[in-house]
């Protein structure tokens, strides 16, 4: 197997060496049939530290599981239709909960097009979560972040089983795609080039806060150029596919990648991990922002430490000005949709 990344390989590595029967854990991806959960689903049954992988989708997650149960590494792989309480079995006694499940942006499609599909899907989800594994942690791919994480956080709280260390927003591929994009321009190694990204999941909440990587030197016009490329990159890919779908091997890499370091955290007692995720958050509280994606320190129960906003430069803090109310908005759509009803 091929790691492209020394950030993944390293947490890939903490599990094949750390990881034992009695480190064991039950991982359940919920949209495992799609174009991002079944390359997510590959690369996290290479992962040792989990005993049973749990599939879920509305159609072909037998064969999905069958193709997989067919690798030599320890989880087992269990497929679950709607049917028969699939989703009830598939959750049960689930320590992680992956959910890239949603329909994919297309050319010509709104965010609130994407909203209106996806939110309705990630509620139901969040509901069966709530009600068949509670103390899961939750990890939400499905787009738009921005809405989708506060409504999983919202339908928790009607069930009395919100905690805000075990709901996270997967926003690794911005950190990815900066990485690479910034490697490119620099013509230096994408492995050793660590750029952090702040904000939101989508267009100008995505900030890049480039001046925080130590020899990192660019002119203004490749550093307002590579912003829009980190905060659009998305685009780029549903552009390219020329409506056959979005960024799904990139993203289930990115969320393979933060899977594996959680299960560092929670399951082998790795110390010191740290992982950008947009999570509820103080850092813009006074902003009246709730949820913000830093880099976040992951520990036993899941969000060990929060990690400020450190020092921006006079470009940086414009990105965060333009980010905020953007989103404001984006938090409150997920509030209300779930109240509204």
């Amino acid at each position: 197997m091929l790691f492209v990344s020394r950030q993944f390989a390293a947490a890939s590595k903490r599990a094949f060496s750390t990881s034992s029967y009695q480190n064991a854990a039950k991982v359940a991806v919920l949209g495992a049939a799609g174009g991002i959960g079944q390359p997510l689903s590959l690369l996290l049954k290479a992962n040792p530290t989990i005993s049973h992988l749990s599939l879920y989708d509305l159609f072909n997650t037998p064969g999905v599981a069958a193709d997989l149960s067919h690798i030599n590494t320890p989880a087992k792989v269990t497929g679950h239709l709607p049917d028969n309480d699939g989703l009830k079995h598939a959750l049960t006694d689930a320590d992680i909960v992956v959910i890239p499940a949603g329909v994919p942006r297309k050319p010509g499609m709104s965010r609130d097009d994407l909203f209106n599909t996806n939110a309705g899907i990630v509620r139901d989800l969040a509901t069966a979560c709530a009600q068949y594994c509670p103390k899961a942690h939750i990890l939400v791919i499905a787009n738009p972040v921005n809405s989708t994480v506060p409504i999983v956080a919202e339908v928790f709280k009607k069930f009395n089983v919100f905690d805000p260390r075990r709901v996270f927003g997967v926003t690794t591929l911005d950190v990815v795609r900066a990485s690479r994009f910034v490697s490119e321009n620099q013509d230096s190694s994408p492995l050793d080039t660590k750029i952090t990204v702040v904000g939101g999941h989508s267009g100008v909440t995505i900030i890049p806060v480039f001046s925080q990587t130590p020899g990192l030197q660019l002119n203004e016009s490749d550093l307002k150029a590579l912003t829009h490329r980190v905060q659009f990159g998305g685009d780029e890919v549903v552009k390219a596919k020329n409506g056959g779908g979005s960024a799904t091997l990139s993203m289930a890499y990115a969320g393979a990648r933060f899977t594996n370091s959680l299960l560092d955290a929670t399951v082998n007692g790795v110390k010191g991990i740290t992982e950008p995720t947009y999570v509820k958050s103080d850092v813009l509280a006074k902003d009246g922002v709730e949820y913000f994606s830093t880099q976040v320190e992951l520990g036993p129960h899941g969000v060990e430490k929060i990690n400020g906003l450190g020092e921006l430069t006079a470009y940086e803090q414009e990105l965060l000005q333009a980010a905020i109310p953007e989103l404001k908005k984006n938090i409150q759509k997920g509030f209300d949709f779930v109240h509204k009803e």
